[in-house]
């Protein structure tokens, strides 16, 4: 279900009367009649579905659900506010930025810029919001009014955007994220818990402690969807960067991938060379890289742990790679290209221990104890995890250490 961004200027009416603890001082602050910041208060107040103030005779005090909303606009209105000094820092100075330059940005602008970032196309873009073309356009164009910048550039594909606009949607997505975690988080105060938890999962751990850890999870938080999105790491890094992916989990990369994410190890299993039962290498005690060099194979994409590993095999002994390779990182598609011909893969046990357990596919006689790699989560180093999704994080941990 998607989550109703509230009104940019709504949140600044909220953090204003959370500070001055009086819609009257708060009135004089934000130059905004005090009927319209009462009505601002309520349509937060009422989108939320909870009180966000107690009244008292020495004033205006955060609920609990306040408390959490004020922590988490907080964030939001930084990650903004900080890009957009970023983006035009050469042609408006910093104090105008801050003070009146942000109360005039609108929720509508930034869901725009966001829209058309990603689609590169403003006809797609209105299709992905349900609003017209027109009104997408008067939204851009007024952003990069108000800023002064440039956000989009036509090109021969359609609609290119400036890097100006990259900055901004980045923020944009990050800040919107944070009030999507602020709304579960007062919507687990009171008892229905109905957020979103998004992993980008690796081979390896859809195979081992994703699915376990799901199934756990799901007997106490029953309400609560976890979206699980597949595909290559660099696909999934973008994603977990721009706020589109809570967590990674699968191989961890050294050095780390961006300074922006923070990885924790898990675990780290060892590969093994993988064939069908009674392929002709199952009898041989040790079987060597030489035997191993003169059969076809089914490998990962060059670039990952696991392709390098499979090249320093035969780098190593100081034999030709093999080039009759298939390249995939499908697991289905592996397993039946291995059922069915005499190719090899390298890949974890763990992730076809089912196989090897019915006798479909066995581990061949090949050390590998060196090639142990690390597996655990990437999360932006900014992350702040609702109770829930620390709860998942807390059950994956335990999960991995029946793998150890």
């Amino acid at each position: 279900m998607e989550i109703a961004i509230p009104n940019l200027r709504h949140l600044r009416v909220f953090l204003a009367v959370a500070e001055f603890k009086s819609i009257t001082r708060a009135s004089e602050h934000i130059f905004l009649s005090q009927p319209a910041i009462t009505q601002a208060i309520a349509k937060l107040e009422s989108l939320l579905d909870a009180p966000l103030f107690e009244r008292h005779s020495d004033g205006m005090y955060p609920t609990a659900s306040g408390e959490v909303w004020q922590k988490r606009v907080y964030r939001a209105i930084d990650y903004i506010q900080t890009a957009t000094l970023d983006v035009v820092k050469d042609n408006v100075p910093k104090e105008r930025v801050q003070k009146n330059l942000i109360a005039m940005i609108s929720t509508t602008q930034l869901r725009a810029l966001v829209a058309v970032s990603e689609a590169q196309n403003f006809s797609i873009a209105s299709r992905n919001l349900a609003v017209s073309q027109s009104s997408v356009h008067r939204a851009a164009r007024d952003l990069e009014r108000l800023l002064g910048v440039v956000l989009f550039e036509k090109n021969s594909l359609g609609t290119s955007a400036t890097k100006a606009a990259q900055t901004l949607s980045k923020a944009t997505k990050l800040a919107f994220g944070e009030l999507r975690q602020g709304i579960y988080e007062i919507n687990a105060l009171q008892y229905k818990d109905v957020s979103t938890i998004t992993i980008g999962s690796m081979p390896l751990a859809r195979m081992t402690i994703l699915p376990k850890s799901i199934l756990q999870f799901n007997e106490r938080h029953p309400d609560v969807n976890i979206n699980v999105t597949e595909g290559p790491y660099a696909d999934l890094l973008h994603h977990l960067r721009q706020g589109d992916i809570d967590i990674i989990l699968g191989a961890l990369r050294y050095p780390s991938p961006s300074d922006d994410v923070v990885q924790e190890e898990l675990w780290s299993p060892p590969l093994s060379v993988v064939a069908r039962k009674d392929h002709p290498l199952t009898g041989k005690h040790p079987v060597s890289a030489k035997e191993l060099a003169e059969f076809s194979w089914v490998v990962p994409a060059k670039g990952t742990p696991t392709r390098q590993a499979f090249e320093n095999i035969f780098n190593d002994a100081g034999i030709p790679l093999p080039t009759r390779l298939v390249e995939s990182s499908s697991q289905i598609l592996i397993r039946e290209l291995l059922i069915e011909s005499d190719r090899l893969t390298l890949i974890s046990a763990h992730q076809v221990e089912r196989e090897i357990n019915i006798e479909l596919l066995n581990v061949l006689d090949f050390p590998l104890e060196h090639t142990r790699r690390p597996i655990g989560l990437c999360v932006r180093k900014s992350w702040l995890p609702t109770l829930t999704q620390t709860h998942f994080l807390s059950l994956l941990r335990e999960m991995a250490e029946h793998f150890r």
